[in-house]
């Protein structure tokens, strides 16, 4: 996996906000009820992201809690959204918004589309500078 880097604001303001559609995985890698983590390779570089499917319908998410960076991919769907393993906060699927603390923060959440038994997520440019690889947020200063 490649080391993060530092991403300056003025690379944030020049990155293009249009979605790739870039395939993650295959259907069945997902089944109902179940949160997996994949690597989406795009152009730009690569974001780690989780993907979940529930009632049917798959989503995508940042795999990063914004409490304490735990992996969202560690945790479980329940009816209302994702929770994280570590501390019990859940995010709305589709918004990414907390609905229960202790993240006040929301998650970032991509577009998906399924094809030929293939998810495909929408990615930008800002996106990947935005969430590209890391195992955990640098320290704040």
């Amino acid at each position: 996996m490649t080391e993060a880097r530092q991403v300056s604001d003025a690379e944030l303001a020049a990155a293009k906000t249009e979605c790739e559609f870039v395939r993650i995985c295959r259907k069945g890698q997902v089944p109902e009820g179940y949160v997996r983590r994949f690597y989406a390779d795009t152009d730009h570089g690569q974001v780690e992201i989780a993907v979940a499917r529930l009632d049917g319908r798959a989503y995508a998410t940042s795999n990063y809690c914004t409490h304490l960076d735990c992996l969202l991919s560690s945790g479980k769907l329940q009816d209302d959204g994702i929770r994280c393993s570590c501390h019990n906060s859940v995010f709305d699927l589709e918004t990414g918004e907390p609905i229960q603390p202790p993240a006040t923060e929301p998650i970032r959440t991509y577009p998906v589309r399924e094809e030929d038994g293939q998810v495909l997520v929408g990615l930008s440019e800002r996106d990947v500078l935005e969430g590209g690889p890391r195992r955990r947020r640098p320290p704040s200063a």
